[in-house]
């Protein structure tokens, strides 16, 4: 089973459940944890080959890599402590992987905060994914990931997070991430069908106003599904709860406790 955390101070509250991207670990969610903690229970999950689940590498080693394996382990680990419903919190990457559970197993999802949401890939950030297949055998695989992280945060002011997926990556074995990086082949039809499909959960997109790469897809997306709204965050990047944590938490904690009192009241 994958690594967590839990703080658990309530079986009354809810449970927010955060997901992190590709090449990082939970501690990416330190400047939400005392925030959150102090109105739901939490749960952090390191994702396969991420983190201390690194150590569970050899469970996985002869696996293929899909979201839905991806999903299935988090869902195990959901089951494991016997949480029926969350609020789920993803960044970047982890946010296909919230989406794809709510495909796996939507009665589990009470809503959903998706920040630095990745919705599409554009033509660039397509042909720089399939050079790096090209050359990944031949090719350092830092410089793979540090390519990887410029797709995803090409902007000058994205160097703070660009560098804190860098350092995260750093901890990754060669083949778990190249393994990550495989994925890729599956994000442009998966997020097509995601884009088609409304999945009826509550959720909310917050990006920042200089994600140029995947913030109009956004917008796209929430005009077409009805329970979709948006939050643009100024002066911000890609990873907003990194970049502008004081404004994340209070957009996001307002989001969920709005959906908290209407669930509960139902």
């Amino acid at each position: 089973m994958l690594f967590y955390r839990e703080y658990r101070s309530d079986e009354k509250r809810d449970w927010v459940v955060f997901i992190h991207g590709a090449g990082g670990s939970s501690s990416i969610w330190y400047q939400q944890i005392k925030a959150f903690k102090e109105q739901f229970n939490v749960l952090l999950i390191d994702l396969r080959g991420h983190g201390r689940s690194k150590e569970l590498l050899k469970e996985y080693v002869e696996n293929k890599y899909s979201f839905q394996d991806i999903g299935r382990d988090i869902l195990e680990v959901i089951e494991h402590l016997k949480i029926k419903q969350a609020h789920f919190v993803g960044v970047s990457l982890g946010s296909i992987i919230i989406r794809t559970i709510g495909e796996l197993a939507p009665e589990r999802l009470r809503s959903m905060v998706l920040c630095g949401a990745i919705t599409r890939l554009n033509v660039r950030s397509r042909f720089l994914v399939y050079m790096g297949h090209m050359f990944k055998r031949f090719m350092p695989y830092m410089w793979l990931y540090r390519l990887f992280a410029w797709v995803i945060m090409p902007s000058k002011r994205d160097q703070v997070s660009r560098n804190l997926f860098i350092r995260e990556a750093k901890r990754l074995y060669k083949k778990e991430f190249l393994r990550w990086y495989k994925l890729t082949y599956e994000v442009n039809p998966l997020l097509k069908y995601f884009k088609e499909q409304d999945i009826n959960i509550p959720t909310l997109y917050v990006m920042g106003e200089h994600d140029y790469m995947f913030l109009p897809p956004v917008k796209r997306i929430v005009e077409l599904h009805q329970q979709a709204v948006l939050r643009v965050i100024e002066n911000c990047g890609h990873v907003v709860n990194v970049e502008r944590p004081d404004v994340f938490n209070h957009e996001a904690l307002q989001f969920i406790n709005c959906h908290t009192l209407i669930s509960n009241a139902e």
